[in-house]
């Protein structure tokens, strides 16, 4: 939070939207002395026990003095906070800054009376935690160190939310009345308690979205077409097990059907509670929808309607509003311009999307910020799911449009305990909280796969997404994200490979791979693969073309009994005149010799054999059981181009020009089908005797059986299996993060009274020389000291100082470590050397002060590195190492973390960048001490991790000998701490 410049204006900053343990939202902001009618309405409505327990005696009403007193505030001493819902306030909170004595005063004291009052009907929402954060977070900023309060021994509601604070207590009981004092400084335990509130809250958020008990359409057209009326269709034809409605304002007054559907001509007509509204209306009749919505209770809308941010600047302003609007409601929104949601839960059967058919019940958690790609991926695991792998299908799938609200952020919480999800599939064309996202990635990858390509990744995002500006390129988030167990992929075709085969298959023990098969030059060819993903496959055994089913059980089961082999891939080719009877016979063979040794993943590459691909799908529990002419004969398709981009505004009883429509009415064509990375269409890579548009018979598996997943191409299986590979050792690597080391000599109160009086003195943001040494002095770090050099006689003079062996250096921008043009001359062992080296350079690049040359004491010979840190505005604070010169700054050879950093992270950091053997003994050269770089990274770590006014430190260059190292080189730059979001109290993202 930034401080006010005027102790009476409004801070504005306060205001925040929060997220409430049931789900529901409500809006934290100042009261003010207009608030004094709201004050006096929310008070009528508390209980009298509720009043008696604030005030410590009956208090049936406020007098005007109490009134004036709650309202009028100097947001300095005196700050009164209170949450609101539709405007009206549903609780407040105040602190009263006090002395020693506990009479009013101001700074310095650093004390604080806090009370808080809450509604008995919102009671036990979580609203008086939330407050507290906030009040806190207050406090804290005006200088207020510690609260106070006193509370009645029968309130235990209210001991309780201090108690379950986790900020450090005294507690103590005096004339009846207890009476706690706490620490308002973050601990590792509040922390921890505001994550798990914050988990509960937004995954109870989103879990009211997905399995609504009633749901309303509005703009569902009157004639057949359209937007609202497709939704409609879908999830009446799903068979929703809850309550539906059709909502349009232009119904005449006597129909009170619509296919079948109750119909209504506005929500507020509605007998009952609605739980869920889709909103498919033009966007200029959205906020009228919205008011009615929130006044009928409604808990969460899927606004599929266009016309927002992506078309503009006036567009981005109506989702703004849009946004305020629900949130004053205490209504979360998935959209604007969404696809919609479905969840294949039997409890729950919800299509609230604009695909016209369900896919396949299954295990797999389905996010994507594009309408377009979200549907090709439905499409994709739907026939994958009947017609290759049978490896599983979607729990529940969110495309969340212009994710002006719920966010990929909000679905991760609800997927990390969500009992029918055991692979997370999400396709994010931006990161707004990056920050965020990493810390419930990695919590999320601890427990369940987490699979994420990554669209436009080398330019702008989406115009439709507000998110903060990150210095960071695309290749160190992917590093950091990688960092934090996320299964990184380039293509949608490697997320369904990778997913298909998690969600099924046991994850690996090692990168040791056994090949087998019927073809030696498919083997080869899975062989090299393996190679070049980093595995160790074994020689492949070729089986030759006239192996039977037997031959094939009898190698996989050696294969998976073999203690040096960690994954089998099979590999197989049709035989001339091999019929189905074959396939299923095969298929049966590789189930039943997995089923015998279900330990270790097995994958199948199979060229054009269709019915060994149907025989290993099969899926109790995933694939309906289809005969192959009992499909429907207009059976819906799953059409990637069924959202169109950038639609125009949708009507309510019109379709657009470029709306989807029915399967009957139009077959999708070549154009239609979703094309793999390598533009094959996905029907001739895994035909279907049933047909395109059919799923093929699934025959029984015995429940809990490893399903096969089997792929068209080898480098496909691969790169699957290399995924899952790192993804294990991932998962055993978190098991024992290591630790963040303390060291003796580290000052961390010196280094910080050094920044203070270097800010105070309006020092930065760059430091010179001697304050940079300094500062990191502070941390263990010594610099070796450069001395300037304005005229050979001052060179003379520094290199007697230092003592010969020196180094001659130009420090300017152009020449500054550049050894290669003569902007270094190294070993100089006398002054004779020295002048002449000074003079040959001046000679050749200019004079001094364009030069400004410096003299530095020789180091050991070693390999030359550089270290880094920087706080991104969005991924927080991240730590980067690779070789100086070349190998970082033209291959990019450098590896990230985020900070701060454990040892064996620092372990993993000097060993991941591909230059790594320079630091190990290549050919035969000394090996460096990279036990002394790993202490220094974690040195570097720790400075910036105590210090959030550290933004960036550059040591470069690093020369790392046999033993010890030389910090040649060092900057460093300060500013004012920048805002930790995820330190503050929980928001939702601002609008």
């Amino acid at each position: 939070m930034q401080t006010s410049p005027d102790r009476h204006e409004y801070p504005a900053h306060w205001e925040a939207d929060v997220v409430l343990r049931d789900g529901g939202t409500a809006r934290v902001r100042p009261i003010t002395v207009d608030d004094a009618d709201r004050l006096v309405s929310f008070y009528e409505q508390v209980s009298d026990e509720s009043k008696y327990y604030r005030f410590f005696a009956p208090y049936p009403r406020l007098s005007a003095k109490d009134v004036h007193r709650f309202t009028h505030h100097d947001f300095v001493d005196r700050v009164g906070l209170a949450a609101t819902v539709g405007g009206e306030f549903i609780a407040t909170v105040r602190y009263d800054r006090i002395g020693a004595d506990g009479t009013p005063a101001s700074a310095p004291a650093d004390e604080a009376e806090v009370a808080f009052l809450v509604q008995d009907a919102h009671q036990g929402r979580g609203v008086a935690s939330a407050l507290l954060e906030h009040i806190a977070a207050v406090a804290r900023e005006r200088g207020i160190r510690r609260f106070a309060a006193e509370v009645l021994p029968a309130n235990t509601k209210m001991i309780k939310v201090f108690t379950d604070a986790g900020y450090t207590q005294k507690r103590s009981f005096e004339d009846g009345v207890v009476r706690l004092e706490f620490d308002l400084e973050p601990t590792d335990r509040s922390l921890a308690v505001q994550y798990a509130r914050e988990h509960r809250a937004e995954a109870r958020s989103v879990q009211r979205l997905l399995t609504p008990g009633s749901v309303a359409v509005i703009g569902a057209g009157r004639t057949p077409g359209g937007v609202g009326r497709s939704v409609l269709g879908n999830i009446r034809d799903a068979g929703f097990t809850g309550r539906l409605f059709a909502v349009n304002k232009a119904l005449p007054e006597e129909q009170k059907e619509l296919d079948g559907v109750p119909a209504h001509r506005s929500v507020r007509d509605i007998d009952g509670p609605v739980d869920l509204a889709v909103v498919a209306v033009p966007a200029e009749h959205v906020p009228e929808v919205v008011a009615e919505c929130g006044e009928h209770g409604v808990q969460g809308l899927v606004v599929v309607s266009a016309g927002y941010a992506e078309s503009g600047l006036d567009g981005r302003e109506r989702q703004r509003a849009l946004v305020r609007q629900a949130r004053s409601y205490g209504m979360r929104i998935i959209g604007p311009n969404a696809f919609g949601i479905i969840n294949t839960s039997p409890r729950v059967r919800l299509n609230a999307s604009l695909a016209p058919e369900v896919p396949r019940p299954g295990r797999i958690g389905l996010f994507a910020q594009s309408g377009a790609i979200g549907v090709a991926l439905l499409s994709r695991l739907h026939r994958r799911g009947g017609g290759v792998t049978g490896v599983t299908g979607v729990s529940t799938f969110v495309s969340s449009g212009n994710r002006a609200d719920v966010s990929g952020n909000d679905v991760l919480q609800y997927w990390y305990e969500d009992p029918d999800t055991d692979v997370v599939l999400m396709y994010l064309e931006s990161i707004g909280n990056p920050r965020k996202f990493t810390r419930l990635a990695r919590r999320t990858a601890a427990a369940k796969p987490l699979v994420v390509v990554q669209g436009a990744r080398h330019g702008a995002a989406p115009q439709g997404h507000a998110v903060r500006a990150t210095r960071l390129p695309h290749a160190t988030v992917s590093a950091l994200l990688r960092q934090a167990g996320v299964i990184r992929v380039d293509t949608i075709t490697d997320l369904v490979d990778a997913g298909l085969l998690l969600a099924r298959q046991p994850l690996p023990a090692g990168p040791r791979v056994a090949i087998l098969g019927n073809s030696e030059s498919l083997g080869l060819l899975t062989y090299d693969a393996c190679l070049a993903e980093g595995l160790r496959p074994h020689p492949p055994q070729d089986l030759t073309t006239a192996a039977s089913a037997a031959d094939f059980h009898a190698a996989l089961s050696r294969a998976l009994a073999d203690d040096r082999c960690d994954a089998v891939v099979v590999t197989a080719i049709p035989a001339v005149g091999e019929g189905s009877v074959a396939d299923a016979a095969l298929a049966q063979a590789l189930r039943s010799a997995t089923a015998a040794a279900p330990s270790k993943p097995v994958l199948v590459v199979h060229v054009e054999l269709g019915g060994l691909a149907e025989a290993l799908s099969a899926a109790a529990g995933t694939a309906p059981r289809l005969k192959p002419d009992s499909a429907p004969q207009n059976a819906p398709q799953l059409r990637p181009d069924s959202a169109p981009q950038n639609a125009p505004q949708l009507r309510p009883d019109s379709a657009p020009q470029n709306a989807p429509q029915p399967a009957a009415d139009r077959r999708p064509g070549p154009a239609d089908q979703p094309r793999t990375a390598a533009g094959e269409h996905p029907e001739a890579l895994h035909p279907h005797p049933a047909g395109p548009d059919r799923a093929p018979a699934a025959p029984e598996t015995p429940e809990g059986a490893h399903l096969i997943p089997a792929y068209p191409a080898a480098e496909r299986a691969v790169r699957a299996l290399a995924q899952a590979v790192a993804y294990a050792q991932w998962r055993r690597d978190a098991a024992d993060p290591g630790r963040v080391p303390e060291y003796d000599d580290i000052d961390v109160k010196g280094a910080a009274a050094l920044i203070d009086g270097l800010l105070a003195r309006g020092q930065g943001p760059a430091l010179g020389p001697d304050e940079t040494c300094d500062l990191l002095g502070h941390y263990g770090i010594e610099v070796h000291r450069s001395l300037p050099a304005p005229t050979p006689d001052a060179a003379a003079e520094a290199a007697r100082a230092l003592g010969y062996p020196v180094a001659l250096k130009a420090t300017a921008p152009h020449l500054r470590h550049r050894a290669d043009l003569g902007g270094v001359r190294l070993d100089l062992a006398d002054e004779e050397q020295l002048r002449r080296s000074y003079a040959e350079m001046t000679e050749m690049f200019g004079t001094a002060e364009e030069l400004r040359p410096v003299v530095q004491r020789m180091a050991p010979r070693g390999v030359d590195v550089v270290v880094r840190a920087v706080i991104d505005p969005a991924a927080g604070a991240v730590l980067s190492f690779g070789l100086a010169g070349a190998a970082s700054q033209l291959l990019g050879d450098t590896a990230h973390r985020l900070i701060p950093v454990t040892d064996r992270e620092a372990n993993s950091l000097v060993r991941s960048i591909r230059t790594a053997p320079l630091l190990f003994g290549w050919r035969g050269s000394a090996p460096a001490d990279t036990r002394a770089l790993e202490e220094l990274l974690l040195r570097v770590s720790r400075l910036v991790d105590d210090h959030p006014e550290v933004v960036a430190v550059t040591l470069e260059p690093v020369v790392v000998a046999s033993h010890g190292l030389s910090v040649l080189g060092a900057s460093l730059r300060l500013a004012p701490p920048p805002a930790r979001d995820d330190l503050g109290p929980r928001t939702l993202p601002a609008y």
